[in-house]
């Protein structure tokens, strides 16, 4: 018998930076380790993942990281962590492998990468790994058995039981229904659709919408789309063969995808259909866009804005967005709508009756019930889609005592197969990531840059005398995005004196200090500009001594 361990690194109580680990008798299991894009209380923040100390910690506990699939809220912190922990052995489909091949070396980072097939076990002593096929909007997506000597654990990862799923994309439902006879002792399942009553499918197919929007513009469709969601692309590739279309695919890096989906039979489509970008500006083209994978909206925003140098968007085109927007990117989405239909270009959204590749509430509980597991706990999704998710195993039957609701950080813990009471925590919290640095963006350089972005700064400079300290110029007063200086030069004479006066009450018998000068600046010139103005700029103190 063993002692096991559940906890989320990340993706409790949000959407994305999902991580979760599986511990049995101290060998660890790595389940996903994905990013979070960043939202608009993010200043200046390109993404954000999961704080990964407990892998430091433990590295030589660790047998791998498996990736369910190639999605960056999956996979979207390995460069980062693998460019400090390089020798984790990573596990994925043929697909996800490639994928994250590709953005490893973008960044120069080598990485014990290993091709795994599904339904084929892999072996770690008393404890073995099964990947299972499952539907999702990507090629090789697997869900992951984790067996023990207690029974199995399993994670689902995202999926949809979608019966005209076919090939790679396929959901292996015997393979669910046998694993779910042999034991399942604990089932971890993704919350995003939980509270969408029904099935994901048909709803997750969104040819209708394509074939109609081809069908009855005329000019050019810009088809803008997620990365990587090959389902999508293949529904747009169907329309335009029919059509009789032809597509210019914007972007090395998705053309590389596509090319390659093309070569694996990931994705059925003529290679005479795709054109080199010479065409981007032919009439009645269809140009498929994909984003930087930290980046949403970037590269149609720059189209948008005119700032891309090999299109140019014009009155005759459609904007077609085909997938739904994710709660912490509502915001971002909506300012480049706003910017399309100002510029009198024909937009099309996807309804929101149109949805991704997520588990609803029938798709839930038919996981349920061919699991039939002894616990369950709901994960991937904010906090009300667990409780939902925790609703829909209700009904079928999931006795509410074996429920397990967590945070990120909170341990489950099973002993010889039975829940045990555990007040036990880990550690977790999010690293912030702007440009290449990674893990120094915090809760005070976030809180710096919201001051700066709403009430701008104030810089107090003076220069003293090395020797006798008397002040030979200043104190001068800069500021940047606070007031405009012309129309308040009151203002500013008012805060040349109170400095002078501050510096003047700290400087006597020749001695300065200068501490309580940048203090005392602060803190008189912060109560009188909020007096004054109501705002509360940040003001920086610059003495020096010449």
């Amino acid at each position: 018998m063993s002692k096991i361990k559940i906890f989320g690194l990340g993706g409790l109580n949000e959407i994305g930076n999902n991580m979760y680990v599986i511990n049995v008798d101290d060998n660890i299991f790595i389940l996903d380790a994905g990013f979070k894009y960043a939202d608009d209380t993010m200043l200046g923040i390109d993404y954000a993942i999961p704080n990964y100390d407990y892998l430091k910690e433990n590295i030589d506990k660790i047998k791998g990281i498996f990736i369910s699939h190639g999605h960056d809220s999956q996979y979207g912190a390995l460069p980062d962590i693998l460019s400090e922990l390089p020798n984790i052995p990573i596990y994925g489909t043929d697909f996800t492998i490639n994928v994250i091949k590709n953005v490893l070396e973008e960044d120069n980072i080598k990485a014990n990468l290993n091709v795994i097939t599904p339904h084929k076990q892999i072996d770690f002593g008393k404890v073995s790994i099964f990947p299972v096929s499952l539907t999702h909007s990507v090629p090789g997506s697997v869900g992951y058995v984790i067996n023990t000597q207690d029974g199995a654990i399993v994670y689902t990862s995202n999926f949809v039981f979608d019966p005209t799923a076919s090939g790679a994309y396929k959901t292996d439902i015997g393979k669910l229904a046998y694993i779910g006879k042999q034991g399942v002792l604990c089932l971890l399942s993704e919350s995003m659709y939980a509270d969408k009553v029904g099935y994901t499918s048909p709803n997750n197919r969104i040819e209708p919408i394509v074939m109609e929007t081809l069908n009855k513009v005329n000019g050019r469709v810009l088809f803008n789309i997620f990365e990587a969601q090959l389902s999508r692309i293949q529904e747009l590739f169907n329309i335009v063969t029919f059509l009789d279309k032809k597509v210019v695919i914007l972007g090395k890096k998705l053309e590389n995808i596509v090319n390659d989906a093309i070569d694996k039979k990931y994705i059925e489509f003529e290679k005479e259909r795709l054109l080199s970008l010479n065409h981007v500006n032919d009439p009645n083209i269809v140009v498929l866009i994909s984003d930087d994978r930290e980046k949403p909206y970037s590269n149609i925003t720059r189209i948008i804005r005119g700032h891309d140098k090999f299109i140019k968007v014009n009155e005759n085109d459609t904007i077609m967005f085909a997938s739904p927007t994710y709660d912490a990117l509502e915001r971002s989405a909506t300012r480049i709508y706003d910017e399309i239909a100002s510029l009198d270009i024909n937009l099309v959204i996807i309804p929101k009756r149109y949805l991704s590749y997520h588990a609803s509430q029938e798709d839930l509980m038919m996981m349920l019930n061919l699991m039939n597991p002894k616990y369950y706990f709901p994960v991937i999704g904010e906090y009300r889609h667990q409780v939902a998710n925790a609703d829909a195993a209700s009904r079928v039957g999931i006795d509410p005592d074996n429920i397990l609701l967590k945070l990120n950080g909170d341990v489950v813990t099973f002993v010889d197969g039975e829940l045990v009471e555990s007040d036990e925590k880990i550690n977790v919290s999010e690293i912030l990531v702007d440009g290449k640095n990674v893990g120094d963006i915090g809760e005070l350089v976030l809180k710096d840059r919201e001051i700066l972005s709403n009430n701008g700064i104030v810089i107090v400079s003076a220069t003293l005398d090395k020797f006798t300290k008397k002040v030979l110029s200043g104190p001068e007063i800069l500021t940047r995005g606070f007031i405009y200086v012309k129309d308040n030069i009151d203002l500013i004479k008012e805060s040349e004196r109170i400095s002078l006066e501050v510096i003047n009450e700290f400087n006597h018998d020749n001695y300065v200090d200068f501490n309580k000068i940048k203090l005392g600046i602060r803190d008189k010139l912060g109560k009188y500009f909020y007096n004054e103005t109501e705002c509360k700029p940040m003001i920086l103190v610059v003495i020096q001594e010449v």
